[in-house]
């Protein structure tokens, strides 16, 4: 059986986690399968490294453009792939091979006003339904995203299967000693930090997460820094603003990128990790950190409870003196810190790439039989 699965995002946030544990695993669990990766060309040399059954084919089509609609059937015809794997929402009409297409969440129509325009959120909807309609199967990441798929598609639940998302080996290795020493030092983190990783867009609720530890400070603890992690915070400068309105601007840092050996000693390093998301299919930040040992305050919407179990504490998103009155529970309570610490190191065990990958390669079994 030839598989090809589009793997343009391999280096992206969030599908791009996705793409590449599903690759690494496949080449460990599959020997048999030719697979085929569309990526981009300098990731060729990374996907022939995978084992001998997997071929990088270069593709130069923006993700999200016209081209792509063309170049990609024209791509699985070249391969002559019998199977198609698109792990994000993007499945071209003229798709000329059975299909899985993986949709993750439904951001873009839960909250379209972070969309550019209207003809934006309408793109979005029919290049969703459309897929959903031409795939023989439609996976997503938990329940909750299964339940929006539901809600707003015309679509069998028994096309749509869950397998959900988890973390990546490396936040599962304590870092050495010379490694915690440096991003102490390259960071200054000499005080108690709250640590907030992930992109920061509209819905990721920043503004609320600012103005909670800013009445969080009010209530004594002036030492509590705030650490946030995310890439082009120069495009919303609400978050400059915030941060300004509440006096802040000397306690609230603001991260671009961090490589991720760095980012998971920042998990270990952190007093707590706050995730105040409006939304979220998975929400895989917090089960990094659960894997790190640090207590986690996260949302008690979308699919953030169905992910932390009991291992986290739950706050409304929309409350900011909810999310304060969490920060400073964690902060001030040694003993539900440690609860918080095993819990999440318990729950983060439950999630496992091998068995979710495992399932993948089941379900492409299961359409290429019938």
């Amino acid at each position: 059986m030839r598989i090809a699965i589009d793997a343009r995002k391999l280096h992206d946030y969030g599908i791009g986690t996705y793409v590449r544990n599903l690759l690494r695993h496949l080449a460990r669990l599959d020997h048999e399968t030719d697979y085929v990766a569309i990526c981009r060309p300098e990731d060729a040399e990374h996907v022939a490294q995978l084992g001998e059954n997997f071929r990088p084919l270069p593709e130069r089509a923006p993700s999200y453009s016209l081209r792509e609609q063309y170049r990609l059937p024209l791509d699985l015809r070249r391969v002559r792939a019998q199977l198609f794997h698109a792990p994000h929402y993007v499945l071209p009409p003229l798709t000329p091979c059975r299909s899985v297409v993986t949709i993750h969440d439904l951001i873009h129509l839960r909250f379209p006003e972070y969309l550019p325009n209207r003809l934006a959120y309408f793109y979005a909807r029919a290049v969703i339904w459309s897929a959903i309609r031409r795939a023989d199967r439609v996976l997503t990441v938990s329940e909750a995203s299964k339940r929006d798929i539901l809600r707003y598609f015309n679509v069998s639940a028994a096309k749509v299967e869950v397998i959900p998302n988890a973390i990546d080996e490396r936040f599962g290795m304590p870092p050495s000693d010379e490694e915690i020493a440096l991003v102490r030092e390259r960071y200054l983190l000499g005080d108690p930090f709250l640590l907030y990783a992930g992109n920061i867009k509209p819905h990721k609720n920043l503004e609320r997460l600012i103005e909670a530890f800013g009445l969080l400070r009010s209530r004594g603890f002036d030492r509590v820094k705030l650490l946030i992690i995310g890439d082009q915070v120069t495009k919303y400068a609400a978050l400059r603003h915030a941060v300004h309105r509440c006096k802040l601007h000397t306690h609230v840092r603001f991260f671009g990128f961090v490589p991720d050996r760095m980012l998971a000693v920042l998990y270990r390093l952190a007093d707590a990790f706050v995730f105040p998301s409006l939304y979220e299919g998975f929400g895989l930040p917090p089960l990094e950190a659960m894997a790190s040992g640090t207590p986690v305050v996260t949302s008690n919407v979308s699919a953030l409870p169905e992910v932390v179990g009991d291992a986290a504490l739950l706050v409304d998103p929309y409350d900011t003196s909810a999310i304060a009155d969490a920060l400073e529970r964690v902060l001030s309570d040694p003993a539900l810190r440690a609860d918080l610490s095993a819990r999440g190191l318990a729950r983060a065990r439950e999630f496992s790439w091998e068995r979710s990958v495992c399932r993948i390669r089941d379900v492409y079994q299961e359409i290429s039989a019938s």
